[in-house]
């Protein structure tokens, strides 16, 4: 291998070149790499991508550029990236293979998944790498289509031990964009000694220096500026420098440059770049028959083009017109006019197949057309269905934007605009949704249609922008429904219930009360009711009535749901909410059962932005189990899905499991990072969430009035249910320990009225314990202890019953029982310690110590501990038996990588097969979690 002084290098880039070169040799070894290389347009990006291309010795690469023309296209930038492996796709594991061939048009098939199609391409590019090293390029990533985009990140971010690297050259990234947070590589402009030497290699004769100070002023270090600007100024101001009135963004200077030397250009040369720069698909035949179609001699049109560098010579060898920078192209489009690129669209229509690409070919005819064409907007609408059915919501919405540009029919295109504006809600851009609603409504609708306009302007202020005020507008909707369409008007009821639920106290404009009551009052459905009716009826009456009144129809909500057998898609959307009100109701099996089924499905169908949902209600459930350990194996997979996805889903679950084991200072921290932005996407119920894990976490630590406030706050707002309830129970603690007793009285109350409804060991046993704490007499104290303990035996959520024994052992110490005292506290004790919650477990050590009794720290093992979280996981699912490829798809990593890992796995360990891993691993915890 070469070192890095030996290369031929670009000048002024030795830096990048480095880096470069290291990705390179981190492939070669078996490594992978990610790099967004980011800049201004022109600052040497393409430069940079070339260069590592061109100097990976041993490596196979692959190439991929946006193309601004494409950006509706679904996966047009990872057809490119992904056409020399195509004929390996039938070596990727079923659902992988049939989500890409259908997203990629190859087959006809149910809409793919965006995430189990960015694994199967994870998995195509990895078994790639098999064979040789890959170098995958994406140059002017800002032009991708969306689709592509968020399968390049989701690939970037899951690659460890592929040998690929993965280059991107974007525009500077915003906030938002789907690339950020991949390591990025700012590329800046050549210093002014570098500057001055590229400019001389650009001038044919003498410059005066005036112009040539001021030409590099001008161009800030930008070596495409530099090397272009003086190509397009006239003699006069290479003479004496640039005239007023040329101060313009740089880019745009560039790229006016490239214009005028096109102006120069015979017009068949002109209307070939046209060509190529309209259809950018690599489809060379295309191009050649539509240029042909034009009578143009394409390889004699295309010398003047390779005379002035503005194209490559790849053409000169059948390769197709590649243009020597992005900004040719972009120069090229913005040069033509509208007539021009019409004809152009129309020539590439007529020579595009009808059969093989029917889209591409109604999206050509779509360009070339002006004013109205119910044909072809007919067309749009059929091309619109395809891309959806693959997967390309962007693309769809895209192809229903332009057919109502072009519908005539009044009605119809108001219609067309509402379809394509539910379809940008749903990929994701609420702001073109809202644009495309406003043209909805300009047109005649129907009440119907009209009503459909209210409700996703309602979904788009819920999902997209947290805002308070869509509970009002839900509702709204809902009403505005309820003569039209019961059944949807019902759901929309639903979806204004779970607004208010998760606003809490942070809704505006409407109380959850009223959602409740007009829900209730709504037409009722017609027939037998279905899951979903029985759960609005069964959240409206709890709300409106009270638990006593409600909780009988939410255990019919809870039962309806864990024996239908509702569609997948259904399931998706409502099995959050089902599960919701399983743990309002404290059954504990029944959210267990829908919750596991949940993030089943959301895994099955790669619903990841509903996974991590799932998985929140998961690690709820395993905290009341004592299963902390598990919790945090859920965290671990959360936060791989959240970076996969970009979610912005605070990280509930870890704040509640530093909470539960008591590590204050964790918890703390990451309590402190987040409340703000918990506060402003108008997420009452996670407000809540974090006051009952507080509230934990200081009884744990025995820090009782802090409890006492955390716990207050949390049962302030009883509206917001489980967590606000649950709240109730460490308040009650918290004030008797304080002396607080009409505080813990009240609190008593209010959870007697909701366990007493719920009728669950759970429930009951908690309120026993509640109530034993504000006991008078002993013996009624001790029968409710005992109570407490023998209904929380019966349950799945030992980390209760522990604190049950905790208690009772505390009561009995103070009554100077200490021999039944260390009963109760080494049960206690000992539960703490297999469940991990240090703070619990101090605090019965230090009452054990009160009775007398010295307790010693128990060993630990050593081997589970000495790796880390990902290695754990990996590790505890490979013990269940799951293979290396079914660990990859089930945690979205390469086989590859699963397989590093367990390498480092079995080096810790001291092991050398899966059978001794079964034996060192608590098998249980992941058994749970592959399912």
């Amino acid at each position: 291998m070469h070192s890095y002084e030996e290369r031929p290098r670009l000048l002024g880039r030795r830096r990048e070149c480095a880096v470069l070169d290291e990705l390179v040799a981190s492939a070669r070894s078996a490594s992978s790499g990610v790099l967004v290389l980011e800049g201004e347009a022109g600052i040497g990006k393409t430069a940079l991508l070339e260069y590592i291309g061109d100097h990976a010795p041993g490596c196979r690469v692959v190439r991929a550029t946006g193309v601004e023309s494409e950006m509706e296209i679904p996966y047009a930038g990872v057809h490119q990236l992904c056409a020399p492996f195509l004929d390996h796709v039938h070596a990727l594991p079923d659902p992988q293979r049939d989500a890409l061939t259908t997203a990629f048009g190859l087959r006809a098939g149910d809409p793919p998944g965006r995430f189990v199609v960015s694994l199967a391409v994870l998995s195509l590019l990895t078994n790639a790498s098999e064979q040789q090293p890959l170098i995958c390029v994406v140059d002017d990533a800002q032009w991708l289509d969306r689709a592509s985009a968020q399968t390049f990140s989701f690939v970037a971010r899951r690659l460890l031990a592929e040998r690929i690297v993965m280059v991107l050259a974007s525009r500077p990234l915003a906030e938002d964009d789907d690339l950020s947070g991949l390591p990025v590589l700012s590329v800046r402009g050549l210093d002014d000694k570098e500057a001055a030497e590229l400019l001389s290699t650009a001038m044919v004769g003498p410059l005066e220096d005036r112009v040539r100070d001021h030409l590099l002023r001008e161009t800030r270090g930008n070596p495409l500026a530099v090397l272009e600007l003086p190509r397009g100024l006239t003699s006069s101001e290479l003479a004496f420098g640039f005239a007023d009135g040329t101060r313009m963004p740089l880019a745009t200077r560039i790229e006016e440059g490239f214009r005028r030397r096109l102006q120069r250009l015979p017009q068949e040369t002109q209307r070939l770049l046209l060509l190529a720069a309209v259809e950018p698909s690599g489809d060379v035949a295309l191009v050649w028959q539509a240029a042909h179609s034009f009578g143009l001699d394409v390889i004699a049109a295309a010398g003047p083009a390779l005379d002035a560098s503005l194209i490559t010579d790849n053409v000169r060898v059948g390769a197709g017109v590649r243009f020597r920078h992005p900004l040719v192209r972009s120069a090229v489009y913005r040069a033509a006019s509208a007539g021009a690129i019409r004809e152009v669209h129309a020539a590439l229509a007529d020579v595009t197949d009808a059969d093989s690409q029917p889209d591409r070919r109604t999206w050509h005819r779509a360009q070339a057309t002006v004013g109205y064409d119910d044909d072809i907007a007919a067309a749009l609408e059929a091309s619109a269905a395809r891309a959806q059915g693959r997967g390309g919501l962007a693309a769809a919405a895209a192809f229903l934007g332009r057919a109502t540009e072009l519908t005539a029919d009044a009605p119809l295109r108001a219609r067309r605009a509402l379809a394509a504006a539910q379809l940008k809600h749903q990929a994701g851009a609420p702001a073109e949704a809202l644009s495309l609603l406003t043209v909805a409504e300009a047109g005649p609708l129907g009440s119907l249609d009209r009503a459909l306009v209210h409700l996703a302007r309602a979904q788009i202020a819920f999902f997209s922008e947290h805002s308070g005020d869509a509970p009002g507008m839900l509702l709204d909707a809902a009403r505005e429904l309820e003569p039209l369409d019961a059944t949807l008007a019902r759901r929309t009821y639903l979806d204004a219930l779970s607004a208010a639920l998760f606003a809490g106290r942070l809704a505006t404009g409407v109380e959850l009360r009223e959602v409740a009551t007009a829900a209730l009052a709504a037409p009722a459905p017609v027939g037998t009711k279905g899951p979903c009716d029985l759960l609005l009826n069964g959240f409206a009456l709890v709300i409106t009535e009270g638990y006593a009144i409600g909780a009988s129809v939410l255990r019919d909500a809870v039962r309806a749901f864990r024996t239908s057998d509702m569609p997948a898609l259904e399931s998706l959307r409502w099995l959050w909410f089902a599960t919701h009100a399983a743990h309002d109701l404290w059954d504990d099996e029944g959210w267990d059962e829908l919750c596991s089924r949940h993030a089943q499905l959301a895994r099955q169908v790669g619903a990841l932005h509903v996974l991590p949902i799932a998985l929140s209600a998961r690690m709820g459930l395993h905290l009341f189990a004592g299963e902390l350990s598990t919790v945090d194996v859920l965290v671990q997979e959360a936060a791989s899905v959240t970076q996969a996805t970009g979610s912005t889903l605070p990280p509930y679950g870890a704040i509640a499991l530093a909470a539960w084991r008591g590590h204050l200072e964790e918890a703390s921290r990451m309590i402190d990072a987040v409340i703000g932005e918990v506060a402003s996407r108008g997420d009452g119920m996670g407000l809540t969430l974090i006051r009952h894990a507080q509230a934990v976490m200081y009884n744990g630590l025995g820090r009782y009035p802090e409890a006492m406030a955390a716990a207050a706050e949390g049962a302030q707002h009883p509206q917001e249910l489980a967590f606000a309830t649950w709240s109730l129970a460490e308040l009650v603690e918290a004030a008797v320990r304080t002396e607080s007793r009409a505080q813990a009285e009240r609190a008593v109350e209010e959870l007697a009225e909701m366990a007493e409804a719920s009728r669950t060991n759970w429930a009951l046993g908690v309120l026993a314990r509640c109530r034993a704490l504000l006991a008078d007499d002993p013996l009624v104290a001790e029968a409710l202890y005992r109570e407490a303990v023998e209904r929380l035996t019966r349950t799945r959520v030992p980390m209760v019953l522990a604190r049950a024994h905790l208690l009772y052992g505390e009561w009995l110490r103070r009554q100077d029982r200490d021999l039944d005292a260390r009963e109760q506290l080494r049960t206690a004790h000992d539960m703490f310690l297999q469940m991990g919650a240090e703070g619990f477990a101090e605090r019965t050590r230090s009452e054990l110590a009160a009775t007398g009794e010295t307790l010693r720290q128990p060993a630990r093992s050593g081997l589970v501990e000495a790796l880390t979280a990902q290695e754990a996981q990996i590790a505890g699912l490979a013990a269940t038996g799951m293979t290396n490829p079914e660990i990859g798809a089930h945690l979205f990593i390469s086989a590859r990588t699963v397989e590093w890992h367990l390498r480092k796995v079995y080096q810790k360990l001291g092991m050398g097969s899966r059978k001794e891993l079964r034996a060192a691993m608590p098998v249980s915890q992941y058994s749970i979690v592959a399912t």
